[in-house]
């Protein structure tokens, strides 16, 4: 097995035309990615939880189910991470990214044409249990692949920002998904709505996914994969290895993105089928999602940039802290009902708090590992943290009870989540100064690469 404590770092300071062609066919890839994962969170906390299950489930039970459902998808995350790691370190992270995108929008689409559980019984949930676990296992190797076709061919200084730019198709995502989904039910008949008109956002992905897939076919393979393969140096188990040598870095990777899915799913998730509760309709909380989506275009590429100052860990942490304090003052402003304190809370919440943690990621988590085991090794630990992040809205609601009254165990639930990834980030070191150069993008994270 391959030592990845020593040895030369391929190249990875791309051209400028090849870093543009990267850029856009990640952020857009990743965008339709998200726009199907987002998808299915808004459709499971307003549709999935009364037509896919059975009639008479209480509204309460029901969301239960359909969080369930949801939380499926970040149970398969990391399988997807193990498998999209280890063929885009053996073969390429462009064919990877390929087999992603048909996977997702493939299951996103079937979605849209599954009978509800008054047509078929038992058979709904099951089905649509089963193709969330194909979305997950597909967005479980678009992050890692996405992320490293931009910065493993970014300048060492720019890093932060130009690994933050495919960053922004969680904000894509979330705006196109939340805003088409808001659109068709605000301009249809609620009756209509539920019987058909939810599908069709589902039935979109179809459309999304031949775009991006004709945008990933066009992009050439990583410079950094191309270069270990012309000289042989490709890893024969790079999961293995990456498991063996850099057992705590993948941990701190994991604890570092716990906060940033987590409260952001309880932010935007959770939160709707609480304000259904309280008085309020969906659109009280999707307005306000897509506005914070819009805001979020502008913020991830700004902590970005100031990661390349201040620092990738600085900057996390940071964020870590903001979210903390947010956890309390987030749902006064729910229970309030006031539009404007909703939205205030949010914006704050998100793009101060969770875009500073999120930005930085792609940078530091490429810092953090060798070429050779990279794709594995920036997909496992982030997609660890997401069984726990993407499970929050299930843990929200049974921590809230039925009569939604255990709000102030949600907020220590946000607490909780903010300090592991501020603790993480304590813990990493710095790699931001490390190296500059074409030889900087794999630096040994705290403790070492053995770690």
């Amino acid at each position: 097995m391959t030592s990845l404590r020593h040895g030369h770092e391929p190249a990875t300071d791309g051209s400028a035309a090849q870093r543009r062609r990267a850029v856009v066919s990640s952020t857009l890839g990743s965008s339709i990615e998200w726009y199907d994962f987002y998808l299915y969170g808004v459709a499971a906390a307003t549709i999935f939880n009364h037509q896919f299950f059975p009639a008479g489930t209480s509204p309460y039970v029901g969301t239960l189910l359909a969080f369930s459902t949801y939380a499926v998808g970040f149970l398969a995350r990391p399988l997807g991470g193990l498998v999209f790691g280890h063929f885009g370190d053996r073969v390429g992270r462009k064919k990877a990214l390929v087999v992603t995108i048909l996977m997702m929008g493939g299951a996103t689409f079937l979605c849209g044409l599954l009978p509800t559980y008054a047509a078929i019984g038992i058979w709904a949930p099951l089905a649509l249990t089963a193709l969330r676990f194909l979305q997950g296992i597909g967005v479980g190797g678009e992050w890692g692949g996405a992320t490293l076709m931009v910065t493993e061919q970014s300048p060492a200084r720019r890093r932060g920002l130009f690994g933050a730019l495919p960053q922004l198709g969680v904000a894509f995502g979330a705006l196109t998904s939340n805003g088409l989904f808001s659109l068709i039910s605000a301009t249809m008949d609620e009756r209509s709505f539920q019987a058909w008109g939810w599908r069709l956002p589902f039935l979109f992905s179809a459309v999304l996914v031949a775009i991006g897939l004709y945008i990933r076919l066009s992009l050439a393979e990583s410079p950094a994969f191309q270069q270990l393969r012309e000289e042989g140096k490709i890893e024969k188990k790079p999961i293995v290895t990456v498991l063996r040598q850099q057992p705590l870095t993948i941990l701190r990777v994991a604890g570092i993105r716990v906060a940033d899915i987590g409260n952001y799913y309880v932010w935007t998730s959770f939160v709707l089928a609480y304000a259904v509760t309280i008085g309020l309709s969906s659109n009280d909380i999707l307005v306000p999602t897509l506005i914070v989506s819009a805001v979020s275009l502008l913020t991830i590429p700004m902590w970005g940039a100031i990661s390349d100052r201040l620092g990738r860990r600085r900057t996390i942490m940071v964020g870590g802290v903001v979210m903390a304090a947010l956890s309390y003052p987030f749902f006064w402003a729910v229970d309030t009902r006031n539009w404007s304190l909703i939205l205030l809370v949010l914006l704050i919440g998100i793009n101060l708090g969770r875009d500073a943690c999120y930005a930085p990621q792609a940078a530091y988590f490429t810092e953090m590992f060798p070429a050779q085991v990279r794709y594995s090794g920036a997909s496992i630990g982030p997609q660890l943290a997401a069984v726990f992040g993407g499970c929050a809205p299930l843990i929200a609601t049974a921590l809230a009870g039925p009569d939604f009254g255990g709000i102030a165990q949600v907020v220590g639930l946000v607490v909780v989540m903010s300090l592991v990834t501020f603790v993480a980030a304590l813990a990493s070191k710095e790699t931001a100064f490390a190296l500059t150069g074409r030889d900087a993008a794999a630096v040994p994270a705290a403790g070492g690469n053995a770690s």
